[in-house]
């Protein structure tokens, strides 16, 4: 595949996590429908502190963008894990990673869309495009920054996410990033460059691996939804942390990005319960 069919397949977020379970994460996020869902979640025993590299097989999984691939990792999770098996059977529709945005847009949407309910972000998102030539195709490095920050606030961009714009787009315009070069960075080189952008933390990285680079085995361990995720999955009684959570999750290897995707449906499906039974 050439640079330019790769770069045409990224996509931005098909189903990141609802802006209620992230709250405490400042980054934009779209629910999907949830059918209901039921089980009994499995107690389980203290975790061992087995080293996470101690695993005598690592599998390179292929990127998640075709429905084999999906369909693989929906086989392995649950065989590997019969409590998240569970969860993945009740669950009507499987996850789907669809669009096609350039890293370059993924993340400058990103940054527009922190901290705003989803109505808010996407009409100042379109008002943002209606700034360039083109619409989307025509939001490039050189574009943003010809665009004051005086302009983006007459949109609604706040100071400060226009000063990340600038970060982002001058980063590439000096050529610290570019597409390609984000195409090709390993997981940690990803997360290792672009947190030097201001405004983007370690979960809007791992956001855009899954959600835009479509990567198979990103487990974002802040994020608030996998946590009360993986928490009600296994029957613990507080929100197991980082470490906690890598090696909990070890076994979804090397799907964690389907397992993510999964805890955030669960936690939706568990709140539309609850809705429910209070009306």
């Amino acid at each position: 595949m050439s640079t330019r069919q790769t770069l045409n397949a990224v996509n931005q977020p098909s189903s990141p996590p609802d802006s209620s379970i992230a709250a405490e994460i400042s980054e934009p996020s779209r629910s999907s429908s949830s059918s209901k869902i039921t089980f009994r979640p499995r107690k389980i025993r203290k975790v061992s502190s087995v080293p996470l590299d101690s695993s005598p097989m690592m599998i390179t999984a292929s990127p998640l963008s075709s429905k084999s691939t999906i369909d693989i990792a929906l086989r392995h999770l649950q065989t590997s894990d019969e409590v998240l098996g569970t969860v993945i059977a009740a669950h009507n529709n499987p996850p789907a990673f669809e669009s096609s945005s350039t890293p370059f847009l993924s993340l400058a949407r990103s940054i527009l869309y922190q901290q705003l309910a989803t109505k808010a972000a996407k009409c100042i998102y379109d008002r943002f495009l209606s700034l360039f030539d083109g619409g989307e195709s025509g939001v490039l490095p050189e574009a943003v920054t010809s665009i004051s920050a005086v302009d983006l606030r007459k949109i609604g961009v706040s100071g400060r996410k226009a000063s990340y714009l600038h970060d982002l787009a001058g980063k590439y315009t000096s050529g610290v990033l570019s597409d390609e070069m984000i195409l090709e960075m390993s997981d940690q080189e990803l997360i290792d460059r672009l947190t030097l952008v201001k405004g983007i933390g370690v979960w809007s990285v791992h956001m855009f691996m899954i959600f835009s680079l479509h990567r198979p085995d990103v487990l974002p361990v802040g994020d608030l939804g996998v946590r009360k995720g993986v928490k009600d999955l296994y029957g613990l009684k507080n929100l197991p942390g980082p470490l906690q959570i890598e090696q909990l999750c070890e076994k979804w290897r090397p799907y964690r990005s389907v397992g993510s995707w999964y805890m955030w449906r669960l936690i939706e499906s568990q709140k539309t319960s609850k809705t429910k039974l209070s009306k």
